[in-house]
Formats: C-alpha cells, sequence, structure tokens
C-alpha cells in the first residue's frame, strides 16, 4: 500500500505540470536571475567608480577617517573595491551551460581569472579590511570568517576540477560564488534598511548586516546543490 504522504507529493502541481511547460518555467528564472547578477555587477561597477577620485571624503571611507592614512588598509581597501565586479561577472558565467557544453575554453578561461583576482586580490583584501570593519568585534568577526570561508571553499573547488571530480567541484564552486555575492547582498540588505527607515542603531544595523551577507547566500547554496545544479554541471562535463 502506497504511503498517503507519498502519493501527495507525487502529484503535487508542481509534478502534474507539462515538463515542457516546466523547463519553460525553469528556464525564464534561470534567465532573470542571469540577469539580476548581471546587473548587479554594473551596479557595483557604478558604485566603484567615485573611488577612482582617490580621496578620502567619498561614501563610504567618510565612516573610516581614523584609518585611512594606513598605507596598507587603503590598497586593500581599493584592490576589493575594483577587483569585485570583475569576480561576479567572472564567476556568474561559470555556471553558463552552453560553455560548459560548447566551449570549454573560454569556461576554463573564465575559470583561471576568478581564481587568480580571489586568491591574490579581493580575498586577501578582504581579510585585511575586514579587521577595521565598523561595529568593533562582532562585525569584524564575521568579515574574516566570510573571508576564511570563501578562501577555503574556493581553494577545494580549484582541488576538485584538478581531481576531475566535477560534480564536487560544482558544489563547491557553488558555495563559493554565494560567498562571492556577499558584496551584492551587503549592498541590498543596507538599501532594504534604508528604504523601510529600520530603526537601529547604525552599529547594530551594520552588524546584522554584516552577517546577513553571507549566511543567508550559503543556506541557499545548500538548497541549490540539494535540488542537483551541481549533477547537472557533472553530466554537461561528462557529454
Amino acid at each position: 500500500m502506497n504511503h498517503p504522504l507519498k502519493e501527495k507529493v507525487e502529484t503535487s502541481l508542481w509534478n502534474i505540470i507539462n515538463p515542457k511547460l516546466k523547463k519553460s518555467v525553469i528556464s525564464v528564472l534561470s534567465w532573470l536571475l542571469f540577469l539580476s547578477l548581471l546587473y548587479a555587477c554594473y551596479l557595483l561597477v557604478l558604485l566603484s567608480m567615485p573611488y577612482l577620485e582617490f580621496k578620502r571624503n567619498v561614501d563610504f571611507l567618510k565612516t573610516k577617517e581614523l584609518i585611512y592614512h594606513l598605507r596598507w588598509w587603503r590598497y586593500s581597501f581599493y584592490i576589493h573595491v575594483f577587483t569585485s565586479p570583475v569576480l561576479i561577472f567572472s564567476g556568474l558565467l561559470q555556471f553558463n551551460k552552453y560553455l560548459i557544453q560548447k566551449n570549454r575554453k573560454i569556461h576554463r578561461t573564465l575559470g583561471y581569472i576568478y581564481f587568480t583576482f580571489l586568491f591574490l586580490f579581493a580575498a586577501p583584501s578582504g581579510l585585511l579590511i575586514g579587521l577595521y570593519a565598523n561595529g568593533g568585534y562582532p562585525t569584524q568577526i564575521s568579515f574574516v570568517l566570510l573571508g576564511l570561508c570563501w578562501v577555503t571553499f574556493s581553494l577545494i573547488a580549484l582541488q576538485k576540477i584538478k581531481q576531475k571530480s566535477f560534480e564536487s567541484h560544482g558544489k563547491w564552486m557553488i558555495r563559493s560564488y554565494a560567498l562571492t555575492l556577499s558584496a551584492v547582498t551587503l549592498r541590498f540588505y543596507a538599501y532594504m534598511m534604508d528604504i523601510f527607515h529600520v530603526d537601529l542603531n547604525p552599529i547594530t544595523a551594520y552588524t546584522i548586516i554584516a552577517y546577513l551577507s553571507w549566511i543567508p547566500n550559503l543556506i541557499l547554496a545548500e538548497i541549490v546543490i540539494y535540488k542537483g545544479f551541481a549533477r547537472k554541471i557533472f553530466t554537461y562535463f561528462n557529454n
């Protein structure tokens, strides 16, 4: 006898949708996500533009008057700001089905760009500026943990592709890219708090945003992995 709960799941609305319609819905949602992230990359470029003047009284740097004179911090900040859009764009295209199936050379080149910019520029600079993050120890701990997880997950992803463990590589790349997107989600939550006039002390608000910028991203990454997205990457690599 079939279990009633199993029968209920098997006859759910999503399971009885026409397969072609289901495929179309997934395709549309995938394109919307891709375009949203592409637009986020564009916005990050725009947000980075004012810093090209290399002045200390520009936007976020107004809160860093006490440490702006530190050369190592200043260099780290500018490196991190200007490399983030490169990582978001190159990382986004790593999950493009067409490139994985039809143009492995471009896929590999984008992978080299992603890992090079991450390990040599974005991650080290992010860890350094995280040591002086606004909000004190709670916020600093968040950004340091983010940086350490980012480097660790990316190193594992690189190791897995060298071992030709494609599905595992896909899983760790999803986790790595989820943390790359913390640059986007941090600004998103800050914007939402401003829009809804959240009545919190600025330091408390920034501390909350510091954790929201990456922990929910990782949870979503695990859901995506559980749903089999990495398995599809594995299939494409072996076709």
